[in-house]
């Protein structure tokens, strides 16, 4: 009797790397500053731990994409970056990346969809709460993308995304 070599279970993505405590620290470092003089090395730290995907498969799909659509291969970008949701449905970053890709495309639904499962993943992720209010702009929910723009800069005041922020009426920002 001979049997064929098929594996016995599918390949499953391991859990994300658990960075929340050294990401909750940039934050209040981010708004312990008094100007946004090293703003921008703590805003870099955070995309470091984002980018740091579950496994060697993962990364490469990762990094695969965000080279695809820094590119503007925005198709090649989301067929990765769907191989990436699918292995690992529960990492952020792959859905982040890919609403990116979706957003230079101007599949502005498609991206909100993608957001909001990164941001039910990772709550404090930065570049998706700012890559939401952006895209809320592009589909003038405006009133939306300012209360997550003031979310967004609660956490780090520094963001560029701060010239975006419209003073409502009677109030100082």
């Amino acid at each position: 009797m001979t049997f064929a070599a098929t594996p016995l279970f599918a390949e499953t993505c391991p859990t994300a790397p658990d960075h929340s405590v050294r990401q909750a620290e940039i934050m209040e470092e981010l708004q312990a500053l008094p100007t946004p003089i090293g703003a921008r090395e703590l805003s870099n730290e955070l995309w470091v731990l984002w980018t740091d995907a579950p496994d060697e498969k993962a990364q490469a799909l990762l990094d695969e994409g965000m080279r695809q659509r820094a590119g503007f291969n925005l198709l090649g970008a989301r067929d990765t970056l769907d191989q990436l949701v699918d292995y690992c449905p529960d990492y952020a970053e792959g859905y982040n990346q890919r609403a990116f890709a979706n957003f230079l495309d101007a599949n502005y639904t498609g991206a909100l969809v993608d957001l909001d499962v990164a941001l039910q993943i990772t709550p404090t992720h930065l570049g998706a709460l700012t890559g939401k209010a952006r895209t809320l702009l592009r589909l003038d929910r405006n009133d939306e993308a300012q209360a997550l723009l003031r979310e967004a800069l609660a956490l780090n005041p520094w963001l560029g995304e701060r010239a975006l922020l419209v003073e409502p009426e009677g109030e100082d920002i």
